[in-house]
């Protein structure tokens, strides 16, 4: 059984002298737009949920290279395991239809029913498939409440990555970026219609609910400290009917965060909310 209900979602987070996504077009520095505004984007928290729902034993398709569960190299080797995909023959369109690889693909991987996923890969063969498949469940990028300070500290390695050992190389030298602070939230929402084409269900919506309060346990880096992001709180919001009670933005807007991390939320007629604390 599909999603019964519309469901909208805030969560709100904490940096603290962390870098929480850094840009690599500039030199890794975090993310900010012209105006100051700190960003995390949307990628980087839809790789945060798929790594926690991985962790606690559902089966994942996009899994990152540091935190993979199988021997599978590629996207594409995943996809065409017979251990761990959908076999070969699931992507030679003389042996598979689309609509049957889109809905084997959705029940075996949860991130798959979740977000979508396109499979463009095919076959070795001139058979291979192209399927989008597009997920009930969206999310927006984050940004701070406040401009951010950014700071860049020079950091030094007491030994060369390479050479003879006489004189210490370019590589010793480098540099480090951080966010001072900020409080940052992002908007999401899952919608009963799209819900309806890959199987994602009331059970996963609840799966989902669970593990956004904890995305950033486990995520620690240099950049990262354990202990320097943390979910202040979940918002989550669900309609009386598929249709939803009112529009993602009107529900979305009677949020304000305030720059210490409290929030006011307005009541809308029609609609639950339920106020999850971070893990």
């Amino acid at each position: 059984m599909s999603l019964s209900k519309k469901i909208d979602f805030a969560l709100i987070f904490s940096v603290d002298r962390a870098n929480p996504n850094g840009d690599p077009l500039n030199g890794n520095r975090p993310r900010i737009d012209y105006e100051g505004y700190g960003e995390v984007s949307d990628v980087c928290l839809k790789r945060k949920i798929r790594d926690r729902l991985l962790e606690d034993g559902h089966s994942i398709f996009v899994q990152s290279d540091q935190n993979r569960v199988d021997s599978m190299p590629s996207l594409r080797k995943r996809a065409e395991s017979e251990e761990f995909g959908l076999g070969k023959d699931a992507f030679d369109s003389k042996k598979t239809k689309a609509e049957d690889l889109a809905k084997k693909a959705c029940e075996k991987w949860l991130d798959v029913r979740t977000f979508g996923q396109l499979f463009a890969f095919g076959s070795d063969t001139k058979n291979g498939v192209s399927i989008p498949i597009r997920g009930p469940m969206t999310i927006q990028s984050a940004f701070s409440v406040e401009p951010v300070s950014v700071a860049s500290i020079q950091i030094t390695k007491s030994v060369s990555g390479d050479g003879d050992g006489s004189k210490r190389g370019s590589d010793t030298m480098g540099m480090k970026h951080r966010v001072d602070h900020g409080i940052y939230v992002t908007y999401g929402a899952i919608s009963p219609q799209l819900a309806e084409r890959t199987g994602f269900s009331d059970g996963d919506a609840e799966v989902i609910k669970r593990v956004l309060p904890k995305i950033f346990e486990g995520d620690a880096s240099s950049a990262r400290p354990e202990g320097s992001m943390s979910v202040i709180k979940v918002l989550w919001w669900e309609h009386s009917s598929k249709m939803g009670n009112f529009s993602s933005a009107k529900v979305h807007g009677t949020l304000t965060v305030n720059p210490d991390g409290s929030y006011e939320v307005d009541f809308l007629e029609g609609i639950s909310l339920e106020e999850i604390d971070g893990f």
